[in-house]
């Protein structure tokens, strides 16, 4: 009955990733999805906030950018997906069976986090799950087959954790909370020389970040540093991010993998070795209790603590496994069928609501509405191209009149939806806590010249003072002109595009500048 797992895993992985691909070809992409567009249109060995692995990532399945799509730049989280929930299927198999194999693979496609906000949006968390899951895998291996005197195997792990670093810097919590185990668990392998061997590729991996962090001031430390500066107790943020990573792993499994936890602890499921155990807690359960701390401080998302739950899922299969002999457990079904509710539902939202779901009033028409987000664009940056071509026409704008963003939102999106297919040039103006990769993209660009003129676009959902924004750089601001979101046959959003005019002499001057060594 339970032969063959390796078969279903592979149609798991088949079926899933259908699905996946045809979310993604009806959903335009996401705020984060679009800014990291930006991370692969100018390569960098680092960038504002994150190493350069997702950039890489999208030039490689947009073939170098010579075939940009919402499918192509997500295909690398679909693809990355795939094979970590293939590597889940065989660290279960390598910790029990196959039967927990199989089910830890059905859990990681089903999570909201692992499953589809890293396993369809195009995201640093994306690269970083395949490395992630392929460090956890090796170090099983270690443990499992008592292969610490080879040599081979501490280098390719070292190489996966410096690959996990390079998606996202929380990779280097894979050594760590490695080496805690190894110290309360397995000392004698501190002694083991080769281990070292695979830190040293960890940390030539990372060289790059740090190195250009050096060249710029650690703007990413000190940017991130100022989100974790907070000292007074906030126990309703804590409750959020609890809440928030139950709802990330999707309600039914969180369940699922706390009553697991309870009867690993309570040793009603047992592991074929007790150091196993041990393993995966000290890979989990301390990151999550680190930003759990965090949180009670600061605001937090709850994808950070992400990564940490991952080795719980085997303890969730575990527990299945004893409860159930269903090949696809009910809570698995329940879950399944949640999911796939709540994915063709918000895309169909999201492609034909008549209505917005945030603010109603005029002067912020959709503000807080998370469907706006992932539709529209396309629509607008055809009007755009229309209204910028019948200006240049009648004389009134210029064909090198830029745009001008203040903000990385909705900077990205015009950078790719707008800029990107009018061919008009995009400069960031304001400050670099606002504009963050547009600091650097603006390096590369025709900036801002004495006298000339721009346009300046505002997203109702977005609303700022754009007299009070623009008014430092510009000397006049003509009233807007506004352009209508519709969908379902109702206005969900207005797009007020305003002429800049007679940029002011310290319109370059203003533009951030990175102070390098």
């Amino acid at each position: 009955m339970y032969q063959k797992y390796s078969r279903k895993v592979f149609w798991l992985i088949i079926i899933s990733s259908i699905i996946k691909l045809l979310a993604a070809a009806f959903l335009e992409l996401g705020n984060d999805e679009v800014y990291y567009w930006t991370y692969a249109i100018q390569s960098d060995w680092n960038h504002f906030d994150h190493p350069p692995m997702v950039g890489w990532l999208i030039r490689l399945t947009t073939f170098n950018l010579s075939w940009v799509n919402e499918v192509t730049l997500r295909l690398g989280a679909i693809i990355c997906s795939g094979f970590a929930t293939w590597i889940i299927f065989k660290l279960g198999k390598l910790l029990d069976s196959e039967r927990v194999g199989w089910l830890a693979a059905w859990i990681y496609t089903l999570s909201i986090y692992t499953g589809f906000i890293a396993g369809l949006f195009i995201l640093p968390d994306s690269p970083q799950m395949l490395f992630w899951t392929a460090s956890l895998y090796i170090m099983a291996h270690l443990l499992l087959k008592r292969d610490e005197e080879n040599l081979s195997v501490w280098l390719l792990l070292g190489l996966m954790i410096g690959l996990a670093a390079l998606s996202k810097v929380h990779g280097l919590y894979l050594w760590a909370g490695f080496g805690a185990f190894l110290l309360f668990s397995r000392i004698q392998w501190l002694t083991n020389w080769r281990l070292y061997m695979g830190v040293l590729v960890t940390l030539i991996c990372i060289f790059p970040i740090f190195y250009w962090n050096y060249q710029n001031d650690f703007i990413t430390y000190r940017f991130h540093s100022e989100r974790v500066s907070n000292t007074s107790l906030r126990w309703d943020m804590l409750g959020q991010e609890i809440a928030g990573e139950a709802l990330y792993q999707h309600p039914f499994l969180f369940i699922v993998i706390l009553v697991g936890l309870f009867a690993a602890i309570t040793n009603r499921i047992r592991f074929a070795r007790k150091r196993i155990k041990l393993w995966l807690g000290w890979m989990s359960i301390p990151m999550i209790l680190i930003f759990w701390t965090v949180a009670l401080f600061n605001p937090t998302l709850p994808h950070w603590a992400g990564p940490a739950y991952i080795p719980l899922y085997f303890v969730a299969a575990m527990y299945l496994q004893k409860r159930t002999n269903r090949n696809v457990p009910i809570i698995l079904q329940a879950s399944l069928g949640l999911v796939l509710t709540v994915l063709i539902t918000g895309t169909l939202l999201i492609r034909f609501s008549p209505v917005n779901f945030g603010s109603q009033q005029k002067e912020n028409y959709g503000e807080y509405c998370p469907t706006l987000d992932m539709s529209g664009w396309k629509d607008f940056s055809f009007a755009f191209d229309a209204l910028r071509k019948a200006d240049i026409a009648a004389g009134t704008m210029k064909i090198t009149d830029p745009l001008v963003v203040h903000k990385w939102f909705p900077g990205g999106h015009l950078e790719f939806y707008t800029a990107r297919t009018t061919g008009i040039n995009l400069v960031g103006v304001g400050a670099l806590q606002d504009l963050h990769k547009f600091v650097w993209l603006n390096q590369d660009r025709q900036v801002l010249q004495q006298g000339s003129d721009a346009y300046y676009i505002l997203p109702s959902n977005l609303p700022a003072d754009v007299q009070k924004l623009m008014e430092p750089y510009f000397n006049r601001i003509d009233a807007p002109v506004v352009i209508d979101q519709k969908r379902g046959g109702k206005v969900v959003r207005y797009f007020y595009v305003y002429r800049l005019r007679n940029a002011k002499p310290n319109a370059t001057a203003v533009l951030p500048v990175i102070n390098h060594h």
